[in-house]
């Protein structure tokens, strides 16, 4: 099974450790942004159907993404993978629709268990 994923996050190398710890199959269709606005256009553009979204970014960041996100009733799965662990911060994303929060660096097994439980792998 594949679908097309996005990785939203301004660090190149935190973007392909990301890649890096999808399941081989859906490494294939990885659609990357540096920004919020961009990944934001992404989804405006074209049918994503994970989102691996970092908090701490320039232009918009994760939090902004997630309000636009519900604002705009896009359909996306969409897992936090950030390095701001605070509790606030974790209830805040998932309060606004976040399946999950992953602490960075990403956790193969813990990615890969997060996409099983809600059917994505």
């Amino acid at each position: 099974m594949t679908f097309p994923v996005l990785i939203c996050d301004d660090s190149s190398l935190a973007r392909k450790m990301a890649k890096r710890s999808l399941p081989p199959p859906l490494q294939a269709s990885v659609v990357t942004a540096e920004n919020g606005q961009q990944a934001l256009d992404i989804m405006l553009r074209e049918q994503i159907t994970l989102l691996l979204l970092d908090l701490t970014m320039p232009v918009l960041d994760g939090v902004g993404v997630l309000e636009q996100i519900k604002a705009r009733g896009l359909e996306v799965f969409v897992v936090v993978v950030s390095g701001d662990i605070q509790p606030q911060m974790q209830e805040k994303v998932l309060s606004l629709g976040a399946l999950d929060f992953i602490k960075k660096p990403v956790d193969t097994q813990r990615l890969g268990a997060v996409l099983k439980k809600f059917g994505l792998y």
